[in-house]
């Protein structure tokens, strides 16, 4: 049975191979344009906006905060000091000490080697970090681990 699934495999990976190898050459040959943004794009405000509303959600649970942190954390940028707020305000609802401070870890990783960032960011969290009780991972030793 295997030694006929196999073939039968192999056959249908030739006749496709086959079929790609079969086309005309010039202009008549480019059969597809891949277009992948069929949408408008995203604005800067418009996406702080999103997840600002995203993490103010009154009702968001513990799951929901880890899903939107590890969206957030998927895309090719540094929060903006304000998500990050709203992220640390929705830990502090929920009374979730360790994941506040794993924000805060993962603000300091995504600036990676541009040292100017990080300071910048906790400089205009320093009030919230104060009112809400949370201390970055500097201030528990964090950083010497």
């Amino acid at each position: 049975m295997l030694p006929a699934a196999a073939a039968l495999l192999r056959r249908a990976a030739l006749s496709g191979l086959r079929h790609t190898v079969r086309r005309p050459a010039g202009p008549a040959a480019v059969l597809h344009a891949r277009c992948y943004s069929h949408g408008s794009q995203e604005s800067d405000e418009e996406f702080d906006a999103r997840w600002v509303t995203y993490f103010n959600k009154p009702d968001i649970d513990a799951w929901e905060l880890r899903k939107g942190i590890n969206t957030l954390v998927g895309y090719d940028l540094v929060p903006e000091p304000k998500i990050i707020d709203a992220a640390l305000r929705a830990c502090r609802r929920l009374n979730d000490f360790a994941s506040a401070v794993r924000i805060l870890e993962v603000v300091k990783d995504k600036a990676g080697p541009h040292k100017e960032i990080y300071p910048y960011v906790i400089q205009e969290l320093r009030p919230t970090l104060s009112e809400l009780g949370i201390s970055t991972p500097e201030e528990l030793g964090l950083d010497k681990a």
